[in-house]
């Protein structure tokens, strides 16, 4: 099984991804940090149930990597949107056998005292155009969510567009269950729906 984890709204500078999330749910993104090997940077915002949400793009002052950034950050262009969502496995290995390649080899990462590994595809593009969702595993008992200070907002449904939708949703059912997340038939995009103190807000 895997699980809903967080999601991330891209941007082609940390502060007009932050910005572009803060102005949608009219609450402050907190401090995150630098991934290493990707050399990109993030804010985060804690969610209801144990999930979040980081604002990332790519650290410019930092070197190019060896190979190319997960999310597809490298061509990133544009507005700042959501572009990734993330759900996490307890044996990213074994998840990763049982579903079609594409969706990455095992990296191993760390940020201070969070380990994790995360499949990160060669390219650096994931299935279905980027809408099939990133699989991550974390490494021991510590996950960014708990530290996150909440501001009352929850994700209450996420919807992946995709002219294949129905194919991924098929592909996918026998490992997620989460009534938040829907599939329909359209151009690629990601949307989630959440709850604020300001009222509902969409994020895309």
């Amino acid at each position: 099984m895997i699980t809903f984890d967080h999601i991330a709204v891209a941007g082609e500078t940390l502060a007009a991804a932050t910005a572009h999330v803060e102005a949608a749910l009219g609450v402050p993104l907190q401090q995150g940090g630098e991934h290493a090997i990707f050399h990109t940077h993030n804010t985060l915002l804690g969610l209801e149930d144990g999930l979040y949400l980081e604002a990332i793009s790519i650290n410019p002052d930092a070197p190019q990597p060896d190979r190319p950034r997960w999310f597809d950050l490298d061509n990133f262009a544009g507005r700042p949107r959501l572009t990734n969502w993330i759900c996490r496995c307890d044996d990213l290995d074994a998840t990763l056998a049982k579903l079609p390649d594409g969706f990455g080899t095992p990296v191993d990462l760390q940020r201070g005292d969070l380990r994790w590994r995360m499949a990160v595809p060669q390219s650096g593009v994931l299935p279905f155009d980027n809408c099939a969702p990133a699989l991550i595993e974390w490494v021991g008992d510590i996950h960014p969510a708990p530290r996150l200070t909440q501001q009352g907002c929850g994700i209450s449904s996420f919807n992946i567009s995709h002219p294949q939708a129905p194919a991924l949703g098929a592909l996918l059912a026998p490992f997620l269950a989460d009534a938040r997340i829907t599939f329909s038939v359209g151009d690629p995009e990601l949307t989630a729906t959440l709850n604020t103190p300001n009222g509902t807000a969409t994020l895309c």
